[in-house]
């Protein structure tokens, strides 16, 4: 083994045990028949169960542990345990150790597997040996001349993959405006999509495609959202002098800044925009900004929700998708194909309700499924019929439900989604969002429909100002932005489901109940708590900032606050060309955290305060 092979081998011995642990495990106790435990390892696709008792593990038992002592015909699989047949006493290792330490023992007690605890002895999941020596192996096969650690690499490699693809992905936009014959435009937007595609090569040849853990995983989406919207500044720095700030072909540093925040504000989906008259814009460009929301919305999901979702969420996910796992190609091509036909079923019935261009219709279509806002044009949306609204309305509600929910209803099973609780209480509060919208905001009923919807999705679509909204309207929608949609949605803000964790937090304040709760629980929990207390403080300081540098209004400033942080893109105006430029890109960088939902801040920076490596 070369020296470089070393390096890699021992580096990946250094990490921790949790980095190869399997949590994916059966917890039974001691009194579960074998019939049961046989039944649910094949339920689950399993081979080993841990026996616990006061969360602890006393023993282990495996599939042919089951096998060969039911297999005697003298014993009845109803009457015996786990307690008859399970190894005990259990050689376990803390979670703290490193995987150089897990083999050491594996050695000296002759065991293929190990139980990982945490200090308190409670059964977190299983390591195997097989697992580690693959990753050991795998480190030194890949170890090269050029020495960069495994994590560096990992990270370069998917970040390459990801900018690769979404160059890609411009392609349709850049043929768009070549059709149309607008030439500046598709100028703009084959320069980005080469410049990712060169980037994206480089990166990957330098990197490796690997497996990340949450650290990792969120340094590539943080870097990819601020690479996609750097890269996505072209095309608006290709438009003419005319819709420019300064009047000139010249680029200055407000002109980046503008332009900075306006692809920002597509490839998060915050749809705050710039442009009062979005209807100068050329045509081919609006479908343009439209279709990055779309890249913005779809392409993340995966990205985001396994790396920063719950793995209960996620286990829920794996039965909607294969069964046993969860595969990113499977579920980004579903995903893609779901989003494209929702794309065409609302661009087609906004054009049968008399909107004569097909193009503005598919640009309104990716906007509003994206919960992203971008108007093509103002008339699109000014004094629109109610059939126009409530298409719209669909279009966003679409975009705000479960990913699951989408897969089920197109599903060639032949059975209907079921509607969880999630979607359910998310529905509940909409109504009566709406109705007390009606009351204080002095809208009919329509009308304050739309807004709410428009608000709670982050679509962030409005017909008109709401600068003169009456202030109780504005804190409604305000509150409806921060709470957001569902999770594995494109939708921003806190998401329903970690509501929902707040209940759990107070099991952790209470001493008897506080021993029920899981290690897995309290790290939900502590994220929860994290999002939900991170989006309003920093709408609050942002909102404080836009008073102070700004000179906006106090309630206008947190109003288009929240808006930013959450990607919800209802706007009173205070944000617009005059805006600063450090301003618009300290803006900008809160979009691109407002629609990670702030929590992959906390894995790069302080990963420990969730109990996460």
């Amino acid at each position: 083994m070369s020296t470089e092979q070393a390096k890699a081998a021992e580096y990946i011995q250094r990490k921790s045990v949790t980095t190869c642990m399997k949590r994916n495990v059966l917890q039974m106790s001691k009194d579960t028949s074998t019939r049961v435990a046989a039944d649910r390892l094949r339920e689950h696709e399993l081979d080993e169960i841990l026996v616990v008792e006061d969360e602890k593990c006393i023993g282990i038992v495996t599939d042919k542990d089951i096998l060969s002592k039911v297999s005697d015909v003298n014993v009845d699989a109803e009457s015996t345990t786990l307690e008859d047949i399970m190894v005990t006493p259990v050689i376990s290792i803390r979670k703290k150790e490193n995987l150089h330490k897990a083999l050491e023992i594996m050695k000296d007690t002759h065991h293929n597997k190990l139980p990982v605890t945490d200090r308190r002895g409670r059964a977190l999941g299983i390591i195997h040996r097989r697992e580690i020596l693959d990753r050991v192996q795998w480190a030194a096969s890949q170890a090269t001349p050029r020495l960069m650690s495994p994590p560096a690499k990992a990270i370069l490699g998917n970040l390459g993959f990801v900018l690769q693809f979404a160059g890609v992905l411009l392609l349709l936009p850049a043929l768009v405006s070549t059709f149309m014959g607008d030439t500046v435009t598709a100028t703009g937007i084959y320069l980005s999509l080469v410049l990712l595609l060169v980037v994206g090569f480089f990166l990957n040849s330098y990197g490796e495609k690997a497996r990340m853990n949450m650290r990792q995983a969120s340094v590539v989406v943080l870097s990819s959202l601020f690479l996609l919207s750097l890269f996505g500044t072209i095309p608006y720095l290709y438009l003419p002098s005319d819709i420019q700030l300064n009047g000139t072909d010249e680029i200055t540093v407000d002109t980046f800044a503008s332009a900075f925040f306006s692809s920002a504000a597509g490839f998060t989906t915050g749809g705050i925009s710039l442009y009062d008259t979005p209807e100068d814009l050329p045509q081919s460009f609006t479908f343009y900004r439209s279709y990055t929301q779309m890249i913005g919305g779809m392409s993340f999901i995966y990205l985001v929700i396994t790396a920063f979702y719950p793995n209960s969420k996620l286990a829920s996910m794996r039965s909607f998708i294969t069964g046993k796992g969860l595969h990113m190609r499977e579920l980004f091509g579903t995903i893609t194909i779901i989003f494209t036909l929702y794309v065409t079923v609302i661009a087609l019935l906004l054009y049968l309700m008399g909107d004569d261009n097909i193009i503005d219709d598919f640009s309104l279509a990716m906007s509003t499924l994206a919960t992203g806002g971008f108007v093509p044009h103002s008339e699109i949306v000014q004094n629109m019929e109610w059939p126009k609204q409530v298409v719209l309305m669909s279009a966003m509600l679409l975009g705000t439900l479960p990913f699951a929910l989408h897969y089920g209803m197109v599903s060639k099973r032949g059975r209907l989604p079921v509607i969880g609780r999630e979607v359910s209480v998310y529905f509940a509060m909409l109504a009566i969002a709406i109705i007390i919208f009606a009351w204080v905001g002095g809208t009919d009923i329509l009308n304050s429909a739309f807004y709410a919807i428009s608000a709670s999705t982050t679509a962030g679509v409005q017909p008109s100002s709401l600068a003169d909204l009456a202030i109780p309207g504005q804190y409604i929608l305000i509150v409806l932005m921060l709470i957001g949609g569902c999770g594995f949605s494109t939708a921003g803000g806190i998401k329903m489901f970690r509501l929902f964790y707040l209940v759990n937090a107070f099991k952790m304040i209470l001493p008897k109940s506080r021993s029920k709760v899981s290690a897995e629980s309290r790290r939900d929990i502590r994220a929860a708590l994290i999002v939900v207390s991170a989006f309003p403080i920093i709408a609050f300081l942002c909102g404080a900032y836009l008073v102070e540098f700004e000179g906006a209004d106090p309630d206008l400033a947190f109003f288009d606050a929240v808006g930013i942080i959450t990607t919800g893109g209802l706007s009173t105006g205070v944000i617009d060309f005059e805006t600063s430029a450090h301003t618009k890109i300290l803006l900008s960088m809160l979009m691109i955290f407002g629609r990670l939902e702030i929590i992959a801040l906390v894995y790069v920076i302080a990963p420990r305060i969730i109990g996460r490596n």
